[in-house]
C-alpha cells in the first residue's frame, strides 16, 4: 500500500450527498438487521459482547453537544458572495481588492432564547457570515440591529443572564420582567437598543426580508494607511416585520427557518447587498460620536453608504447539525486588510468566539467540514487534541530548520493601524448628555405615528410581569429621556405613581453619571473613586427607591430623600 493511502478515509462528498448504502455498526462490520439484538434465549437477558446495540445507545446518549449560550436558537444555507465594486484604495484583501467571489455559509439566529425557542421572539436577531476566502476564513458576526444593549465588555455576562430564566423560579422574563427590566433602570446606555427591540423590528417576519450590521467599527487597510468602517448587510428583498404581536405569536416555531428552506427549494434565492461606511482616523478624533461606541451609529449624512459586493443562498443544508448547529462563527477570523478596532466589546469577543467554540464542539472545531478554510498550502504547529483529524503527519512540531514552512511577506503593519497610547488604567464608561440622541432621534424622527404607539402598548404589558415598582420607576426613568409622554405612559398602564425625570440626580449601579454637562474628574475615573464602596451604596439606595415608589414618596419631579447622587456620592 502507497504511503498517501495508508489511511483511507470516506468521501465526506458521497456521505451527504449519496443515496443510501449497506447498514453497518460504526466500526463497518455488516449488521443483519438494525433492530434485532443479542440475548440468552427468547425471554432471557441481553449480553454485554452485543457490540451493535451498546455502541448504538452509548453514540444515542452522546448525540447532544451543549448549545450556544447565545444564539442557540437559528437556522441558515450556503451560498456565494461576491464583490461588485473593488475598494484596493481601501484595503489590500484580495476578496475586496478585485471582482472575486467565495462560497459562505450564513447562519440567522435569534440571541437570548434556547434552541427550542420561537424564531419570531420579539429579540435582536444574529446575521453571521462564514466567507471562505483564498486567504482564510473571515466570518462576519453581526446582528440586524446598528448597535447593541452596552459598550463595557464586562457587562456582556451580566446582561444575557437578565435575557435568561430567572435562578429560583426558572421563568423566562415573559413571566417575571423584573431582572430585565432592573438592568435597564441601572444601565442607560442600552435604551437605544431596547427601543429597535420594541420597535416593528424586533420581530423580523422572515430571515430574508431582515438586514444585517457590523455594529462593531473595523479598519479597511492596504499598504498606503487604514480608515475605519462599518458593514451594512441590506436585504434585497426588501424589510418586512410583524407589526402585530398576536400574529408573530401565533406562528409556527420555527415560521423562519421554514420560511428560509422552502423559499430556496423553489429556486428564489434571497441576496442582500452589502454596503460600507467609512470615516478616516483624524475625522474620527474630531466626530462627536464615539466610533468605537457599540450603542451608537454613525450620521449616513455624513458618512455615506457605499456599495462593495452581494451575498446570495442558494443551497439548503443537506444535514442541519453537521453544517448548521457545529458551523462556529469567529469574530477573530479576520483577513489581512480587514482589521478589529479597539471597540472595548469587539475586543473580547475575539477571545470569547472562539474560547466557546473550543469548549462547546472541540479544541479542533476547525476541522469539521463546515468550518473548514479552503487554503491548499497550509501549514502550522497546532497537533493533537481531541478528534485530531488533520495533524500534519511526520512534520516536526516545531520551527525546524530541518522542513520549515514556507511564510508570506507581511502587507499590513500592526503598528501602522495603531491611534492608540497609554498605560494600563481600570475604565468604566459614564452616562452622557448625547447617550440619548439618537434614541431621541429614532422615536422623532424615523417612527410614525403608529409605530409610537406600538412601542408604548408592547413596552407596557412587557413591564406587567414585573415584580418590583421601584425597578420599573427606574427603567421608565430612563424611557423618560427619550420622550416624557412615552414614560407618562408607562407609569400609567403600570400603576407607577412617581418616577425620577431629572437624570443627573440619579446613580448607577452599571456606569457613571456624567449628564448635565458634568465631566469625568479624571480620563481614569472608576465607579469607585471616591465613596468607599458605590455598588454597595447605590445598591442600598435602589432598595430604598423601590420603598419608596410603592409608597409614593419620590415625585415625578426628582426630588428624592437621600441616596447616592450622580457622582457616586452618599449623603
Amino acid at each position: 500500500m502507497s504511503q498517501q493511502h495508508h489511511l483511507p478515509i470516506r468521501s465526506f462528498t458521497e456521505d451527504f450527498y449519496g443515496n443510501g448504502g449497506t447498514y453497518r455498526a460504526s466500526n463497518g462490520a455488516p449488521v443483519a438487521h438494525p433492530y434485532e439484538s443479542q440475548r440468552l434465549g427468547p425471554k432471557g437477558p441481553l449480553l454485554l459482547q452485543d457490540f451493535h446495540l451498546v455502541d448504538l445507545l452509548s453514540h444515542f446518549d452522546r448525540e447532544r453537544i451543549p448549545e450556544r449560550v447565545v444564539h442557540a436558537k437559528g437556522g441558515g444555507a450556503h451560498g456565494v458572495y461576491r464583490t461588485t465594486h473593488p475598494i484596493p484604495h481601501l484595503s489590500r484583501a484580495h476578496i475586496f481588492a478585485e471582482k472575486r467571489e467565495c462560497p459562505v455559509t450564513v447562519r440567522f439566529s435569534t440571541v437570548g432564547g434556547e434552541s427550542g425557542s420561537p424564531d419570531a421572539a420579539r429579540d435582536p436577531r444574529g446575521f453571521s457570515v462564514k466567507m471562505r476566502t483564498e486567504e482564510g476564513n473571515m466570518d462576519w458576526v453581526f446582528n440586524n440591529t446598528p448597535i447593541f444593549f452596552l459598550r463595557d465588555a464586562a457587562k456582556f455576562p451580566h446582561f444575557i443572564h437578565t435575557q435568561k430564566r430567572d435562578p429560583q423560579s426558572h421563568l423566562t422574563h415573559g413571566d417575571d420582567s423584573t431582572h430585565f427590566w432592573e438592568y435597564v433602570g441601572q444601565d442607560p446606555e442600552a435604551i437605544h437598543q431596547m427601543l429597535y427591540l420594541f420597535g416593528d423590528r424586533g420581530r423580523p417576519k422572515t430571515w430574508r426580508h431582515m438586514q444585517g450590521y457590523s455594529g462593531h467599527t473595523f479598519k479597511f487597510a492596504n499598504a498606503d494607511g487604514w480608515h475605519y468602517c462599518q458593514i451594512h448587510i441590506l436585504s434585497d428583498q426588501g424589510v418586512e416585520n410583524f407589526e402585530d404581536d398576536d400574529e408573530a405569536d401565533a406562528a409556527s416555531p420555527d415560521v423562519h427557518q421554514k420560511d428560509l428552506y422552502e423559499a430556496i427549494n423553489r429556486g428564489e434565492y434571497p441576496t442582500w447587498t452589502v454596503k460600507y461606511q467609512i470615516m478616516t482616523p483624524q475625522q474620527a478624533l474630531e466626530e462627536s460620536v464615539n466610533v468605537l461606541d457599540l450603542t451608537k451609529t454613525w450620521p449616513r449624512a455624513k458618512y455615506p453608504l457605499h456599495e462593495l459586493g452581494k451575498i446570495e443562498l442558494n443551497q439548503n443544508v443537506q444535514n442541519y447539525f453537521a453544517e448548521i448547529e457545529q458551523v462556529a462563527f469567529n469574530p477573530a477570523h479576520l483577513v489581512p486588510g480587514f482589521e478589529p478596532s479597539a471597540d472595548p466589546v469587539l475586543q473580547s469577543r475575539l477571545f470569547s468566539y472562539p474560547d466557546t467554540h473550543r469548549h462547546r464542539i472541540g479544541a479542533n472545531y476547525q476541522q469539521l467540514p463546515v468550518n473548514q478554510n479552503v487554503v491548499k498550502d497550509q501549514f502550522n504547529f497546532q497537533r493533537d487534541g481531541a478528534m485530531a483529524f488533520y495533524n500534519s503527519g511526520n512534520r516536526p512540531n516545531y520551527l525546524s530548520s530541518l522542513d520549515p514552512p514556507r511564510t508570506q511577506k507581511r502587507e499590513v503593519y500592526l503598528e501602522k493601524l495603531a491611534q492608540h497610547e497609554g498605560h494600563e488604567i481600570t475604565y468604566l464608561s459614564g452616562i452622557v448628555d448625547g447617550d440619548f440622541d439618537q434614541a431621541q432621534a429614532l422615536w422623532n424622527k424615523v417612527m410614525d405615528e403608529a409605530q409610537r404607539n406600538r412601542v408604548k402598548q408592547r413596552v407596557a404589558g412587557h413591564m406587567k410581569t414585573c415584580t418590583d415598582k421601584g425597578v420599573l420607576a427606574r427603567a421608565i426613568t430612563v424611557w423618560h429621556q427619550v420622550d416624557a409622554g412615552l414614560a407618562q405612559h408607562l407609569a400609567k398602564e403600570n400603576g407607577v405613581t412617581s418616577y425620577e425625570t431629572d437624570i443627573t440626580k440619579c446613580s448607577f449601579l452599571g456606569s457613571h453619571n456624567w449628564t448635565g454637562g458634568r465631566t469625568p474628574a479624571s480620563e481614569y475615573e472608576r465607579q469607585d473613586d471616591g465613596v468607599g464602596n458605590a455598588v454597595a451604596a447605590t445598591a442600598k439606595k435602589g432598595a430604598h427607591l423601590a420603598k419608596a415608589a410603592a409608597s409614593g414618596m419620590i415625585n415625578g419631579n426628582g426630588k428624592a430623600t437621600n441616596g447616592v447622587n450622580g457622582n457616586g456620592v452618599a449623603h
